[in-house]
């Protein structure tokens, strides 16, 4: 079925597989706030918190001064996947050659944007917790860490936005297990479907194994580098921000001295933790 015969069909495929995808597999979609406009830099001042003096009948008060302080987020790094199918390659099955590069295209975009903004939450965020010994993966911890994990957040108002848990497939095991052997329909459920994307009202997001790192990532580099690794994140939805201006770019390009087409995809990247609220961001240290 050599059905996508044009540059432009091929162009318009490739961005509508690309923007479905990342949207609906993208852990960094579903925790954060997204912003796909033109902005490089957005801003965000905040105030300090004015503190409230409980004195005797006097009829007097003191003046505390307000501070402001900028908090931005400044897009700085880009993501690019590009290749080289020549004429030969493609002209026999034009439409499956493409199909097939578009979804590992998709899959190289989509992990490299995650891993780099799960990262950053977790380097970020200012709520720190240790796990018992064992960690996850360890059944008997898995409800002692949720409960302590919920602790951090409980009574701010931001909650009502739901919670999160980032984990690694590795750490897949202990939730299992333990859905299986607590409750009655939630042990039912487990036992029938596997592992289950909720825990004590928490949406739990599975991420491959090694995402997170102790690594330099585009302009994280030496002295602000991430360490992450033997790390996890939890927190509140939606009080991160995850920019991509424009969102995904697609670029088909003739090549001198070489037959067939070069394709480009691209997209401009940038993630932050806003400071007021980073302390509802926390970063788990596995014991």
């Amino acid at each position: 079925m050599n059905t996508i015969t044009t540059t432009s069909g091929r162009e318009k495929f490739l961005k509508s597989t690309l923007e479905v995808a990342l949207r609906a597999g993208l852990v960094a979609e579903a925790v954060c706030q997204v912003d796909r406009t033109d902005a490089r830099v957005i801003k965000a001042p905040y105030q300090t918190a004015p503190t409230t003096v409980v004195q005797a009948l006097t009829g007097t008060y003191t003046v505390s001064a307000l501070t402001i302080t900028q908090d931005d987020l400044t897009v700085t790094d880009e993501f690019i996947s590009a290749e080289h199918v020549y004429d030969f390659e493609q002209i026999l099955n034009n439409f499956d050659l493409y199909s097939a590069r578009i979804e590992d295209l998709t899959y190289s975009v989509m992990a490299s944007i995650d891993k780099y903004v799960v990262n950053t939450l977790c380097e970020d965020g200012t709520g720190t917790y240790t796990t018992p010994v064992g960690g996850f993966t360890t059944a008997a911890n898995i409800s002692v860490i949720m409960s302590n994990l919920l602790s951090k957040v409980v009574g701010y108002s931001e909650q009502y936005k739901g919670t999160y848990l980032i984990i690694e497939a590795t750490d897949v095991p202990g939730f299992v297990q333990a859905q299986a052997t607590n409750g009655f329909n939630f042990a039912d459920s487990a036992l029938k479907n596997g592992f289950v994307g909720n825990y004590m009202g928490v949406d739990i997001y599975v991420i491959p194994a090694g995402t997170f790192v102790s690594a330099s990532i585009g302009t994280r580099t030496s002295g602000t580098a991430f360490t992450n690794a033997g790390h996890r994140v939890f927190g509140v939805k939606g009080l991160a921000t995850y920019a991509a201006p424009r969102g995904i770019q697609v670029e088909e390009k003739t090549v001198t001295l070489k037959t067939g087409k070069e394709l480009v995809v691209y997209g401009y990247i940038g993630a932050k933790v806003w400071t007021p609220k980073a302390g509802l961001t926390v970063d788990i240290t596995l014991a």
